[in-house]
C-alpha cells in the first residue's frame, strides 16, 4: 500500500536541510543535500509507521505573519 504524507522542509542557519512530518510525532531528520534529505525522511516515515499510526490532519497551507518585536 502506498501512503502519502506532508513533509515540512526548512534550511537551518548551518546550511542543513531539516524535514519533519506533522502527522507523525517525532518523525524528523536532517541532511546537507535535498536528495539525501528525501531518502532519510522516507526511511524515517517507514520507521515511525512501525510504531505509531499517523494523526489525521489536513494540510491547509503556510502563512507568513509579521509581528512587532
Amino acid at each position: 500500500m502506498v501512503r502519502e504524507f506532508n513533509v515540512v522542509i526548512e534550511k537551518d542557519e548551518d546550511g542543513y536541510f531539516v524535514a519533519y512530518v506533522p502527522a507523525l510525532r517525532g518523525c524528523h531528520t536532517q541532511a546537507k543535500s535535498l536528495d539525501t534529505l528525501i531518502k532519510r525522511i522516507r526511511e524515517a516515515i517507514e520507521l515511525c509507521l512501525e510504531v505509531e499510526d499517523p494523526v489525521s490532519n489536513k494540510f491547509v497551507g503556510v502563512q507568513r505573519i509579521a509581528v512587532n518585536c
